[in-house]
């Protein structure tokens, strides 16, 4: 029986330019899914040539159904830790060569638009801002443009109006009477 290997996909990843600015991230990774053992490989891969030889991966299990303890990759090992305290929306790889890499987590669903921005929002040199913020922006951003698209729905489906008729003054209703009217 032969046995056929499937290629495996390149990281969906953005990290930031290689500067003397220190952020609370490195940049972040986009996976295809929530199988730590599939797509740890490709982005240990990936980040071996500027990071060395990934040893240890921490992760928060919230994200990840099932958080093996070891993965196979190229050549090595990785272990893998996880810790309830750390960020859910952000991964810790360690080297020996370079030490430390945080990455923003990007949920596997994301729409592309979303993801395009927080890959580029990660990866912004000096940034203050950390994983959890990042995603809550976002999210609060995707509801505002969705609110907006609403909106346009609206007016194009409406007539080109999103407000109602002006209301005519009740007929009957009591007038108030002004300072210097005869009218009392």
């Amino acid at each position: 029986m032969a046995t056929t290997l499937v290629p495996t996909l390149s990281a969906r990843l953005s990290l930031t330019p290689k500067s003397t600015l220190a952020g609370l991230l490195d940049g972040a990774w986009w996976p295809r899914s929530r199988d730590l053992a599939t797509e740890l490989p490709p982005l240990v891969d990936a980040l071996e040539e500027r990071y060395g030889r990934t040893t240890r991966v921490m992760v928060n299990p919230a994200r990840w159904p099932v958080v093996p303890h070891k993965v196979a990759v190229t050549g090595h090992t990785v272990h893998v830790g996880w810790f309830t305290e750390q960020d859910a929306d952000k991964m810790i790889l360690l080297s020996y060569a370079v030490g430390r890499c945080d990455l923003l987590v990007i949920p596997p669903g994301t729409e592309p638009a979303a993801a395009a921005r927080l890959m580029t929002a990660a990866a912004v040199p000096g940034s203050v801002l950390a994983a959890g913020v990042l995603m809550s922006d976002e999210a609060a951003t995707g509801r505002r443009a969705r609110d907006a698209r609403s909106d346009e729905d609206t007016w194009e489906t409406d007539g080109g109006s999103t407000l109602p008729p002006p209301q005519h003054p009740i007929v009957g209703a009591r007038m108030i009477p002004l300072p210097g009217n005869p009218w009392r």
